[in-house]
């Protein structure tokens, strides 16, 4: 019997080949909204449980944070240090960022011979963060703080309503750590000002 040359039964013909490659094309565009999908939920999970951006609305934490500069805010950081910049619910219930200056327990006063905030008798070299010619305190004050709570204040003191000004005002001006957000830890807009926001030295000298 002749067998036909141009006749091959192990061939895949025209058709065979055309439904494969539509196949394997949305096999890849499936592949690409399932990763985009992936990516989408991963971003959204991140958002809500790890890392929050924070936009400065004033200039009550002037020169550290400017208006307008944007912070991405770590809210799994854990329990809030003396020195770390916080976001938290603000006495008038908006997110607020303050610097921790003193933790529970802690006796925070206004001023020494030097003009100096101290904690736990320890005085606050300020010089690095606080505004240009600005002052420590608009007045003496001395506090301890209730264990649970944080005494904040911004680094542009004069132009910051803070635990000092709602202290005088409401009677407490602490606010509580349950309150607190998550901590800022790195500007990232406008990228001319990126940078990370680390501890000052002067908090890691108080006990």
């Amino acid at each position: 019997m002749t067998v036909d040359p141009d006749v091959n039964n192990n061939t895949p013909d025209k058709d065979d080949k055309d439904q494969k490659k539509g196949k394997s094309g949305k096999g890849g565009l499936f592949e690409s909204v399932f990763l985009l999908a992936c990516g989408v939920v991963v971003a959204v999970l991140l958002q809500v449980f790890v890392f929050q951006s924070f936009s400065i609305p004033s200039e009550s934490m002037a020169n550290t944070l400017l208006e307008g500069d944007r912070v991405v805010v770590n809210k799994l950081h854990g329990d809030a240090e003396r020195g770390d910049i916080v976001v938290f619910k603000g006495w008038d219930g908006r997110d607020t960022i303050k610097r921790v200056i003193a933790v529970g327990g802690d006796t925070v006063k206004c001023c020494d011979a030097q003009k100096r905030i101290t904690v736990n008798g320890v005085p606050l070299e300020e010089k690095a963060y606080l505004y240009p010619e600005d002052f420590p305190a608009g007045e003496d004050f001395e506090k301890v703080v209730p264990k649970g709570r944080l005494w904040v204040m911004g680094d542009h003191r004069s132009a910051s309503a803070d635990s000092l000004n709602h202290e005088k005002n409401e009677g407490e001006g602490t606010i509580a750590e349950d309150d607190v957000i998550g901590r800022a830890f790195a500007i990232y807009w406008p990228f001319s000002r990126a940078t990370v926001l680390s501890t000052p030295e002067s908090f890691l000298k108080v006990r």
